[in-house]
């Protein structure tokens, strides 16, 4: 896809840093749409339903762990990519947006050219699995349905939505019941092995799964990767 067809939101209290990085956008070709908190970045994304969204992390009104959150909830662009591009590096700080729901962190300073090549990767990776011919049917275990086709998790009768990277991560977990996955597979299967993210990616999708419906199938084989264990 040309770069001119993909939308992104830029959103961070900083009026230098919408220009800076905003003009290197527009400069690759992108469509960049600008917000200074969280509230007005909500109100943009309904609009223009971003492709990408990079959010800083300290903004007034509405900080970026509850937006990326609120994000998330809007129809048509929850599956959007959700980058945190913050001066804030630490590792709780880190974990914390991805348990928000967000697919990468980027830690400011950054150069220009490392940025749009990290914006580029996740941008292909999001295509290549869009063209892709997606799994179709149920995975059914113990309960437990993983309905593939609607994007849904039903268990106990109810049924549990899960932000994309974690609907992806326990179908492809599912796919092979009692198959140990190493963490090798799963980044390049889930995230691709062209985007950089960090070690506690995996873990942090694994324990928000676990948390939203009470799933005990995934078991964590130590110093190897994980794997979606039955009894079949």
């Amino acid at each position: 896809m040309d770069n001119k067809k993909y939308r992104i939101l830029l959103v961070d209290d900083e009026i230098d840093v919408l220009e800076f990085v905003g003009y290197n956008l527009r400069r690759e070709g992108y469509d960049v749409y600008t917000a200074q908190d969280g509230k007005s970045a909500l109100e943009k994304a309904r609009e223009v339903m971003p492709h990408l969204t990079l959010l800083d992390v300290m903004m007034p009104t509405m900080d970026g762990m509850e937006t990326c959150e609120e994000l998330r909830k809007i129809p048509g662009a929850k599956d959007s990519i959700i980058v945190f591009l913050t001066a804030r590096g630490e590792d709780y700080s880190q974990i914390a947006g991805f348990e928000s729901g967000a697919d990468d962190y980027v830690t400011k300073p950054v150069k220009p050219k490392v940025l749009i090549s990290r914006i580029k990767a996740l941008l292909r990776r999001q295509g290549t699995l869009e063209n892709q011919e997606q799994p179709s049917g149920q995975i059914e275990s113990e309960g437990l349905v993983i309905d593939k086709d609607r994007y849904v998790v039903i268990t106990d009768k109810e049924e549990v939505t899960l932000p994309k990277k974690e609907f992806e991560l326990l179908s492809l977990l599912s796919s092979k019941p009692n198959k140990v996955f190493t963490r090798e597979e799963i980044f390049d299967k889930i995230w691709g092995d062209d985007v950089i993210v960090g070690d506690r990616t995996i873990d942090v999708h694994v324990r928000k799964i676990r948390e939203k419906i009470g799933l005990e199938n995934i078991k964590t084989v130590k110093g190897v990767g994980y794997k979606f264990e039955t009894g079949k």
